[in-house]
């Protein structure tokens, strides 16, 4: 499945079977030796009795990940299509970071509750700096970045740049997630502001790379650009990213919704 070009591998074990090991979800990811995804999600019993299904998230190199925004959507996907949640019709799936409300946005979309963003360095966790900032310096390979930060159940870094299409996502990223002010590494949004109702993103992502759209990645962004009152978010922003546009807005209680695209693509057999 894709959500945005954003695609993964999605397993369901709720019949109890085992979850993937590392090298198993590092042979799946692989785009020439494997089937190739960004991200394996394993569809599971649900762990809260008011969600239909919990799910959890394998990185391409077989770490584990707490948040997954495209994912989601297309988890919701799977589970109408397979009878386990309503065609029509709110419901609940399980997260690592906690439970999640599923709607249908006007367009028929997938819409889900992302929750509130949190911007204390400790819960992001971002470290070496005293309070929360609107934006942080770093001194980083011979000179400043400047950043936002975030966590949106797992931990963002954003940086605003002129020109997206000429941001250096390969060079910026993997240093980012190997310096010492993000402990659990992070993910890397580059966004350039069009309009107060649209931002164009790419995100490097931990464990991963550059992909084509990040759920979790569109969320942080539109989140630190709003409180800089950059964008209104309240009214709804659109994020266009290399696979797709996702749509995102904050509602009257700070909680973060996102919508966008899930594609069932194909199904297989894994041969070992």
């Amino acid at each position: 499945m894709h959500g945005a070009g954003n695609d993964f591998v999605v397993l369901d074990l709720r019949d109890g079977r085992a979850t993937p090991d590392p090298d198993l979800c590092r042979a799946l990811a692989d785009r020439h030796m494997g089937v190739g995804c960004d991200q394996i999600l394993t569809i599971e019993a649900p762990r809260n009795a008011n969600a239909v299904a919990s799910y959890r998230i394998w990185n391409a190199d077989g770490s584990h990940a707490q948040q997954c925004g495209n994912g989601a959507r297309c988890i919701a996907a799977w589970l109408v299509r397979d009878g386990a949640a309503p065609a029509h019709g709110d419901f609940a799936i399980d997260s690592p970071t906690g439970l999640h409300a599923v709607t249908r946005d006007a367009q028929g979309r997938f819409e889900i509750d992302m929750g509130a963003p949190e911007f204390s360095p400790p819960r992001i966790p971002l470290a070496g700096f005293e309070g929360e900032q609107d934006e942080y310096a770093l001194e980083l390979g011979g000179g400043t970045l400047r950043f936002g930060a975030v966590s949106m159940g797992n931990p963002h870094a954003l940086v605003e740049v002129d020109a997206v299409d000429l941001a250096p996502v390969g060079h910026i990223g993997p240093l980012l997630q190997r310096s010492h002010a993000f402990p659990e590494s992070v993910n890397v949004g580059f966004a350039q502001v069009l309009a107060p109702d649209r931002i164009r993103l790419r995100v490097y992502e931990r464990g991963v790379g550059e992909t084509l759209a990040c759920g979790s990645g569109a969320c942080a962004a539109v989140a630190v650009l709003a409180k800089r009152g950059r964008v209104d978010a309240a009214n709804g922003v659109t994020v266009a990213l290399p696979g797709g546009d996702l749509h995102i807005h904050y509602d009257s209680n700070g909680r973060i919704a996102m919508s966008g695209p899930a594609v069932f693509v194909f199904e297989g057999e894994w041969n070992q």
